[in-house]
């Protein structure tokens, strides 16, 4: 088994990967999602993936199946909201509940380490959900990694090291999450940089 990743710039394009995913035959236990949940996307992005019930800081379930319908909210230091679902969701959730010092941010980036992800683009992935992106993650059988890889390739996963080289050029070395939350202006700010790209 081998994980494949994906660094999405909008939710959309994540959720669009995590389905084709799952379509492909991927089991959505194999499959995490971790999202910003900025004020631009808000509610009325979420809302309809399900309603509000009281997991951590509020849960979002219901409505589409699969992993999606698994969707929690929770924060994670240096990001602030993110929607999450999945095995990377419950590390995350277990992580803030205050488990492990260095909190959610250093699970995730943890668990993307120990499942073959390398330090360098785990950083980066989780650098790029604090400036408003979207992360998918699965656990893939060998002779599926070649389809998972093309299915977050036409969903518009990020080139990441192009990402990275774009980081590292404003400045940045690794994701800190003793770093400020950016604000919604902020992540906006950011989205439409990688826009207009």
């Amino acid at each position: 088994m081998r994980t494949v990743t994906g660094l999405f710039d909008t939710y959309n394009d994540a959720r669009r990967a995590v389905a084709a995913l799952e379509s492909e035959g991927i089991p959505s236990k194999d499959i995490s999602i971790v999202s910003h949940r900025s004020a631009s996307e808000g509610d009325e992005t979420f809302a309809a993936e399900g309603a509000s019930s009281g997991v951590g800081l509020g849960a979002l379930a219901g409505g589409t199946g699969g992993l999606l319908a698994g969707l929690g909210l929770l924060a994670i230091p240096g990001v602030g909201p993110v929607v999450a679902a999945g095995w990377l969701a419950a590390t995350a959730a277990g992580a803030a509940a205050g488990a492990v010092a260095g909190g959610a941010a250093g699970g995730i980036i943890g668990a993307m380490i120990n499942a073959g992800v390398s330090e360098e683009d785990a950083n980066v992935y989780a650098e790029g959900v604090r400036r408003g992106g979207s992360m998918v993650v699965a656990k893939v059988d060998d002779p599926l990694v070649p389809v998972a890889e093309d299915v977050l390739q036409r969903s518009n996963r990020v080139d990441v090291v192009a990402r990275r080289t774009s980081y590292q050029e404003g400045g940045w070395s690794r994701f800190d999450e003793a770093s400020p939350v950016l604000t919604p202006e902020q992540i906006d700010e950011e989205r439409r940089r990688w826009r207009d790209l």
